[in-house]
């Protein structure tokens, strides 16, 4: 299939950055028209593999617990085919350079591809703020930022390719909440020590919980990441406040060391810097494909395209899967993943001269129906494809809204890979939960780590 054209003038295609981002009265109309309250294509495509979007999935699936692992809503869901090193070429046109390359160093790898499933939905405040926010949300200077809005997304019809990343970096994940995953850092051989994480976070972009009092100015959310397995690394503990405006705030971050008992401020927990325990397997602005500031790209908007990408993940996230089910050997079990046909943005970013960075180059697909980014192409300094990126994602009815689920980088040069967010030996998944801003203070990390 052809690359699907954007419904954009060569005028709007030259904006920089420092143009404005809101859209006119009668182009924001058009949500929840023929697209739809999220910005997607509301129809489906015309050779009928991608259907039309009818709302998603909202409400729990019948034996879901709240905190518990999620119900497959398509348990009876059958592959319709498999792409492989054999047939690739049949199917190109709507594959990654990533996922080429991967089915080419592995031959053992293979895709799954089943019925295209649109499950993405979101609650109504979330849709209804979208719809304001066409017209009011701007970028801050140099796009490393934006104001205008502290709810939904903030560009559902996008102009420059800065946008789509903060429609990713904002997206809706839920309130206030804690999840406990496993990562692990596979060599070539296929050994690994699992890592065990919980996470908290104190969404203020987006809590739809939280007054417009309670919210700070500004601020996206934060997070706390704290190691509890194995026991070298157990008690490690990093805080971060993330900003909307990096300009007027940047990302704050403290670590809490347990052997000193100390805590320390970590300007490094950003851009390129390793991530924690990864085994240098990705970088820190890598975290659910990408997060941080945006400052040392260019961003560019180059257009949509139909992709087979994981999406509705839930066999690969299911309890009755081990950690030792998933990892293989140069990738994770392919039995297990569950690949679709979506229409996804294609951003591609190029390193800013003058600038540092480890990727000279990286090209995002993201899901036209929630803005979350499934596939990332990772380039190095002499323009040689080096890393690639999958976001095994799922939907979080209960929430509702599109979660991340296993999320895997791949190294092409080493062999190596890392999995993390992996769920399925943990006890709960997803839990609500009701903190205050000082739980997420950095006088609090001494007390979390010794409890």
């Amino acid at each position: 299939m052809s690359l699907k054209p954007l419904l954009l003038s060569v005028a709007m295609m030259a904006l920089g950055a420092n143009a404005l981002a809101a859209v006119s009265g009668a182009d924001a109309a058009r949500l929840g028209a023929d697209l739809t309250p999220m910005g997607a294509e509301k129809a489906g495509n015309a050779a009928g593999t991608i259907p039309a979007w009818t709302g998603g999935i909202t409400t729990p699936v019948a034996g879901f617990k709240a905190g518990g692992h999620y119900v497959d809503p398509f348990p009876n869901d059958k592959a319709k085919f498999e792409i492989t090193a054999a047939n690739m070429a049949q199917y190109a046109a709507n594959l990654t350079p990533g996922q080429q390359a991967l089915l080419k160093k592995y031959p053992d790898w293979k895709m799954k591809v089943y019925p295209t499933q649109r499950s993405a939905g979101y609650p109504k405040a979330i849709y209804d703020a979208t719809k304001a926010n066409a017209t009011r949300v701007n970028l801050v200077s140099g796009g490393n930022g934006f104001t205008g809005t502290s709810v939904g997304v903030p560009f559902p019809i996008p102009k420059t390719g800065v946008e789509p990343i903060w429609n990713h970096i904002v997206a809706y994940r839920g309130d206030t909440f804690d999840i406990n995953t496993t990562q692990v850092a596979v060599t070539r051989e296929g050994d690994f020590t699992p890592v065990r994480f919980e996470y908290s976070y104190d969404f203020h972009y987006n809590n739809l919980k939280k007054s417009e009092a309670d919210r700070e100015k500004n601020k996206v959310t934060n997070f706390m990441q704290t190691v509890t397995a194995p026991a070298r690394l157990a008690g490690q503990i990093l805080l971060v406040h993330e900003y909307a405006d990096q300009i007027a705030n940047p990302r704050s971050a403290w670590t809490y060391n347990p052997g000193q008992r100390r805590v320390r401020l970590a300007p490094n927990v950003a851009y390129d810097n390793p991530g924690v325990a990864a085994d240098g397997l990705r970088t820190n602005d890598d975290f659910t494909l990408f997060n941080g500031a945006t400052d040392r790209y260019d961003w560019k908007l180059v257009g949509k395209k139909e992709i087979y990408v994981p999406y509705n993940s839930y066999r690969l996230n299911s309890p009755k899967l081990k950690i030792a089910d998933i990892v293989r050997p140069g990738h994770i079990n392919p039995e297990h993943a569950r690949y679709e046909l979506h229409r996804v943005w294609v951003v591609d970013a190029t390193l800013k001269a003058g600038t540092s960075h480890i990727y000279q180059r990286r090209t995002f697909y993201i899901d036209e129906d929630s803005w979350n980014i499934l596939e990332v192409d990772k380039y190095d300094a002499r323009g040689q494809l080096w890393r690639v990126a999958e976001q095994h994602s799922q939907q979080f009815y209960d929430i509702p809204g599109i979660g991340p689920g296993v999320e895997v980088h791949h190294d092409l040069q080493s062999g190596r890979y890392l999995a993390m967010g992996m769920t399925n030996e943990e006890p709960t998944v997803y839990v609500r939960t009701n903190r205050s801003a000082s739980d997420f203070s950095p006088s609090s990390l001494r007390g979390a780590g010794t409890r």
